[in-house]
């Protein structure tokens, strides 16, 4: 909150008190010509979603007020002392470039008096362009300077450079109209057990991080300021201001191994601190990602939306949405999806809606899965599969996780389900090939896809994956030959949070031909039957650095770049190619 006249720091020392109670109390009693103290925002603007002819801008404000964007305005909405609002800016036209400010009550608020970076700007779709993604996963914030920039064998602390802030860095020098059409974020973007020094110092300030759950964040308002903190750096928060986004998430926007077995959920719940932060996780994703995923038809026509929206206090309202998303998923979907023209992007769940049953596992429940069905066709240029955990894992690594879901559901007995739930997971394998049947379902459904049997056949159909912390692109083919079109797993992950070395040779193993072997052995006698699948790298091998993915797209072209994060001489962070390859 900003006081006329006075420096921000001082003024941010006040916002503390009360939060959307005292404070907002006195500005609101006074006629506004004579309000000394004025609403600010806490962070954003994000763009979230950029159509032909409309765009949504997201904004965290620290007290409740009218947002204004391009002559757009819209009411904040509040929850447990945090203001939220979601501008739907219309009449734009197709293949446009706006420049933005954001007003809150009448004052402009961004951009920020002196800010170095470009204006932002809202870019408009022009359905016949090229049209460019830029997609990643497993982002851990901290700062951008050593030791966090050096590697983890040169410093315990270190994560290495930043590769989706190398990847803003690069931009604030391109035009406008050059800059990507969207940032697909595909989970992790923050990491709940491992909260960045500011948010862990607010932890501590509030409770006894000497009890459970320790430093790991617990409730709403600790994912509120995690979010804040993973978000304000301020080249990040100008990369969110002008490149529309598109998010899902994963394991870590929660908790280590979160929905990795029923035994672990049914563990979990006996914890007395759960509740909370199960909750705080669901709702603070309800907020700050999986709003700015739907069109503005999509959220006019929202049911909760317009119930918080209409709410003095919508927290417990989205408390309990999120006991029933937690304990129910049926009714509850993350998926969604985006039309850039001629290509789809279609984004999945698989974290958060999983059937965990033994005997009965999906990695979403049924009326999603219709979902997922009715949106997955071909007509398109290209089909794009946006889900966290990747469908093609290295061979070995595949056929180790589906040995494990077999195992652990009583294939060699009660004992070995036990010891098999223990490797689960220590190694993590909770991926597509660990639910055997829904990776059947998928990978049945892009067949026939790239078959034309729903819908004309696609140029490409690529899935982009996040969470193993590796990155690669291996293309897929079946043993049915009436495909036609070319078909790819492209993973980019980390952004920034290398994998520890014991699982990064486990995780190259994987695509070894004596490790795919030892996984289809183990699988066979695990009984697993034989895949109508089969892929391979386009590559050698995967690479391990701190990375970030392009993805090129014109008419029945298609074209994927990687680029690793490095420090150029004078420290300043850069890209540099890692790979490249004509798609389709």
């Amino acid at each position: 909150m900003r006081i006329k006249g006075q420096d921000r720091r001082a003024a941010a020392s006040v916002s503390f008190l009360q939060p959307g109670k005292g404070i907002y109390e006195a500005r609101r009693d006074l006629p506004s010509k004579d309000r000394a103290i004025v609403p600010d925002l806490v962070l954003g603007p994000l763009l979230r979603y950029a159509g032909e002819t409309d765009a949504t801008i997201w904004v965290e404000t620290d007290a409740a007020c009218e947002v204004e964007v391009l002559g757009c305005r819209s009411r904040t909405f509040h929850v447990e002392g945090h203001h939220y609002a979601l501008v739907c800016a219309s009449g734009l036209e197709p293949g446009g470039v706006y420049e933005y400010e954001v007003l809150l009550d009448g004052e402009r608020r961004w951009p920020e008096a002196g800010s170095p970076f470009p204006p932002s700007a809202i870019r408009t779709l022009d359905s016949e362009a090229p049209l460019k993604l830029v997609f990643g996963s497993c982002r851990i914030s901290a700062p951008h300077e050593p030791p966090y920039t050096l590697s983890s064998e040169e410093d315990g602390r270190g994560l290495g450079v930043d590769a989706l802030y190398a990847m803003a860095m690069r931009l604030t020098g391109e035009a406008a109209g050059d800059l990507p059409h969207a940032l697909v974020l595909l989970g992790d973007q923050i990491y709940a057990h491992k909260p960045p020094f500011e948010t862990l110092e607010f932890i501590r300030s509030r409770r006894d991080t000497g009890k459970p759950p320790g430093e790991e964040v617990a409730d709403f308002e600790e994912y509120a300021r995690l979010y804040r903190d993973a978000w304000s750096d301020p080249a990040i928060r100008w990369l969110l201001s002008t490149v529309p986004s598109a998010m899902i998430f994963d394991d870590h926007e929660v908790a280590d191994d979160w929905n990795v077995s029923e035994v672990w959920v049914e563990e979990v719940r006996t914890y007395p601190w759960w509740n909370d932060q199960i909750h705080g996780g669901h709702v603070s994703y309800w907020i700050y990602q999986h709003l700015g995923n739907l069109s503005p038809r999509e959220l006019a026509d929202n049911d909760l939306l317009q119930k918080v929206m209409a709410a003095e206090d919508a927290g417990p309202l989205l408390r309990d949405f999120a006991r029933d998303a937690h304990r129910e998923t049926a009714g509850t979907r993350w998926s969604f999806h985006r039309d850039f023209g001629g290509t789809r992007l279609l984004m999945i769940d698989s974290r958060g809606g999983r059937v965990l049953q033994r005997g009965h596992r999906s990695m979403v429940d049924a009326s999603e899965w219709e979902w997922i069905e009715e949106h997955a066709t071909g007509g398109f240029d290209h089909l794009l599969l946006g889900t966290s955990l990747p469908v093609l894992l290295g061979p070995g690594m595949h056929h180790l996780q589906a040995w494990s879901e077999a195992v652990c559901s009583g294939n060699w007995g009660e004992r070995a389900a036990g010891w098999g739930e223990k490797i689960r997971r220590s190694q993590d394998l909770d991926h597509w090939g660990s639910f055997h049947e829904s990776f059947d379902k998928l990978t049945a459904l892009i067949r026939a896809v790239a078959a034309g049997e729903r819908g004309e056949s696609p140029a490409s159909v690529v899935v982009l994956s996040g969470d193993v912390h590796h990155g690669y692109l291996a293309e897929a083919a079946f043993r049915d030959g009436d495909v036609r079109s070319r078909i790819y797993q492209a993973v980019c992950s980390p952004l920034r949070n290398s994998l520890p070395e014991q699982k990064s040779r486990l995780q190259s193993a994987g695509w070894t031909k004596p490790g795919e072997l030892a996984g289809r052995l183990l699988s066979r006698l695990a009984g697993i039957g034989k895949e109508q699948i089969s892929w391979r790298l386009t590559h050698q091998k995967p690479w391990f650095e701190n990375h970030v993915a392009t993805l090129e797209l014109e008419g029945q072209r298609a074209r994927i770049t990687f680029e690793k994060a490095v420090s150029n001489g004078s420290g300043e962070p850069g890209l540099e190619r890692i790979y490249e390859s004509r798609l389709a």
